[in-house]
């Protein structure tokens, strides 16, 4: 097996992803031939062991976390309040934020 980067892979074609994906034996890649290239990608660097590192990018997520940094204040209200309700109400808020945040990251080595 052929040691590769990040950028090596990511600057191949789909067709020479496949071609490497049929040379390892590894749960992450099992269906390479039937997987896009945003699939293909991730599961060979697993199989391979190189590690991507994912990071939220663009000016909406320094939003999102200042949201989530009053949302907590209203959390910590509500705790402290016992207002059961409202607890469930803002914890959910959080909660939807966070997952944005998450589907916002990319991939970067």
């Amino acid at each position: 097996m052929a040691d590769y980067t990040y950028e090596q892979l990511k600057a191949m074609t789909v067709a020479d992803l496949r071609k490497i994906a049929d040379g390892i034996e590894h749960e992450a890649i099992q269906g390479h031939s039937t997987m896009h290239k945003e699939q293909l990608l991730p599961a060979l660097c697993k199989a391979l062991g190189i590690h991507l590192h994912l990071v939220a990018v663009g000016e909406e997520k320094s939003r999102m976390k200042a949201a989530i940094r009053k949302l907590k204040v209203r959390r910590d209200e509500a705790l402290a309040s016992h207002d059961g309700a409202r607890l469930a109400v803002v914890r959910r808020q959080i909660h939807v934020l966070k997952h944005k945040l998450r589907r916002m990251e990319v991939e970067v080595s």
